[in-house]
């Protein structure tokens, strides 16, 4: 397996070269070595399918849990992975810091930190607050021993605050402060992709998979789109195809369901390099 050193310049790398490049998003050990087996080359975990997969809703997870299935993932494949640490499980930014550092201690080659508070309420922080919470991660990531890419969040548009002027204004301010990667989860308009991408000089992630949004990774690229993930939308198709057949099971007391199942020889096959 390829040293931690080797993933995290192989991650680098994939964020250099030209053209974009689709990160899924596994949320445990058999999904994860499914997608390496299909050929992707990085991986990057989902704060949400993780919570579905303990039965809970996101923001749910504490830090040492998260960390913990992050350090799983990292371990199943011999791809490098980029976690999702929601907004680094603590306000302050001495804390952010020290999650980045902890995170970098599983292995991973990079992780996200968003400015989302998790409180209704006020759920975006302070401008200001924002980019210092972000530059302590960013100071975190850069005296480390290897590299470990940042990738700096903007949520006004998951939290019903659709203002991409304010969304550019806060991902600037983040690669000012050393954010390695930008990402505003939420766009789906390819014009307003273009606005962000042509505003920034950092690579751009935007995440497919919502509803409304369904722009192909061609079409992405051109745009100048890095880094394609998909958060939580494998997990929700999953889920969606469990529900399916548990409710026709329950309400039509029929299985026609397995006809589109994944065969068990297909999936033991898939698996058979891992045992």
């Amino acid at each position: 397996m390829p040293t931690h050193a080797a993933k995290a310049k192989l991650f680098r790398d994939l964020h250099e070269r030209a053209g974009a490049f689709v990160i899924p998003n596994p949320w445990d050990i058999g999904t994860a070595r499914l997608l390496a087996q299909l050929g992707f080359e990085a991986l990057a975990t989902t704060s949400a399918g993780l919570a579905f997969s303990r039965g809970r809703p996101e923001g749910r997870i504490d830090r040492e849990a998260s960390l913990a299935h992050a350090r799983e993932i990292v371990e199943a494949t011999d791809l490098p992975v980029s976690a999702d640490l929601e907004g680094g499980f603590a306000d302050e930014p001495e804390s952010v810091a020290k999650t980045i550092e902890l995170a970098a201690a599983t292995g991973l080659a990079g992780a996200s930190i968003e400015d989302y508070t998790g409180r209704p309420e006020a759920p975006i922080y302070d401008f200001d607050f924002a980019v210092e919470r972000v530059r302590a991660a960013a100071t975190a990531a850069a005296g480390l021993p290897r590299p470990f890419l940042l990738t700096a969040r903007a949520e006004n548009h998951l939290h019903g605050r659709p203002d991409l002027a304010d969304s550019i204004r806060r991902l600037q301010a983040f690669q000012e402060a050393g954010a390695g990667v930008l990402y505003a989860p939420g766009l789906k308009r390819a014009d307003e992709i273009a606005t962000l991408v042509r505003a920034v000089d950092r690579p751009v992630n935007v995440v497919m998979g919502l509803q409304g949004g369904n722009l192909s990774v061609t079409e992405l690229a051109d745009l100048g789109v890095k880094r394609i993930s998909v958060g939580s939308a494998l997990s929700r198709a999953a889920l969606g195809a469990f529900l399916r057949a548990a409710r026709e099971i329950l309400g039509e007391g029929s299985f026609t369901f397995a006809d589109e199942a994944a065969s068990f020889s297909e999936l033991d096959g898939l698996f058979a390099d891992w045992r």
